[in-house]
């Protein structure tokens, strides 16, 4: 018998990101299950791949759990070896800009859970962007988002543009 918040990681089917070094294959378990406030991603990399541009968060933490494989955490200015078994916890801020890297020999698997508040700020640490997301965070429901865009931050005044 089965069960709408079961499911099943074969039986869901895979995303895959190819851009540049970025190689990720993604199966979303949190939604089809019916998740609402939490998150979870079964990722695959292959060797040589990175996950997705190295990032911290303004409102959502994240965490991390390895299946298998080895690779490298980027979290801050650090490279952290991780391999299965390990947990890695990360939460909101500047210090905790991260990315992951598999630069052993065989698939790095993880799961990636993450907290789901609708309304996002994201800092690409390597490139000045920032995303902005309102409606559905980052891996939710893009039916429901209102707001999604990506820029690079420019200082101006509150009043430019405004006829003041």
């Amino acid at each position: 018998m089965s069960h709408p918040n079961v499911k099943n990681v074969a039986a869901l089917e895979p995303t895959a990101i190819e851009k540049g070094p970025h190689r990720i294959v993604r199966r979303q378990l949190g939604r089809p299950a019916g998740s609402q406030q939490l998150g979870c991603s079964h990722i695959t990399i292959p060797p040589g791949g990175r996950s997705w541009p190295r990032h911290w968060h303004a409102v959502n933490e994240e965490a991390i759990y390895v299946l298998s494989g080895e690779g490298v955490a980027l979290i801050g200015d650090e490279r952290v070896p991780v391999k299965a078994g390990d947990y890695v916890a990360l939460p909101v801020g500047e210090a905790h800009a991260h990315q992951m890297r598999n630069e052993g020999a065989e698939d790095l698997v993880y799961l990636c859970f993450s907290t789901m508040i609708p309304h996002e700020i994201a800092f690409y640490a390597d490139t000045g962007k920032v995303a902005l997301f309102a409606g559905a965070a980052p891996g939710g429901d893009k039916s429901a988002r209102f707001v999604e865009r990506y820029a690079y931050l420019e200082d101006v005044d509150y009043w430019d543009d405004e006829g003041a």
